[in-house]
């Protein structure tokens, strides 16, 4: 989601990438919260870190605890940020039950987003 925010609201400001520690498939759950507000997430799809390995990034974002725990160090690094949410794969309930926390999940985020990157 946070690589969504940062897609759609600021395009032409940063060159977006986005890797998990355990990549599987999109929660569609996920698709279908972030689909409610306009943003369209269906040619995106889970990657591994270990390509990104080596590179070099202005910012390393994590955004749940267990990333933050094992995610590679990048040298290039000019500053890593980090703000937990829970993960959304881990949302237990009826289906309207995990659409509502789920939403809850990106309005943070994409609030996160919008604080930190948006005054860049």
């Amino acid at each position: 989601m946070a690589e969504a925010f940062l897609r759609h609201l600021y395009p032409d400001k940063f060159e977006v990438y986005s890797a998990g520690t355990k990549p599987g498939s999109l929660n569609p759950i996920v698709v279908r919260v972030m689909e409610e507000i306009g943003i369209d997430m269906s040619s995106h799809y889970s990657k591994g870190i270990e390509g990104f390995v080596g590179m070099e990034f202005d910012y390393v974002v994590t955004v749940c605890d267990s990333a933050k725990e094992s995610c590679p160090f990048f040298p290039g690094a000019k500053q890593y940020i980090h703000k937990s949410f829970p993960d959304p794969s881990n949302i237990l309930g009826s289906e309207e039950e995990k659409l509502e926390k789920i939403r809850g999940i990106r309005d943070s985020i994409r609030e996160f987003i919008e604080e930190f990157f948006g005054k860049e």
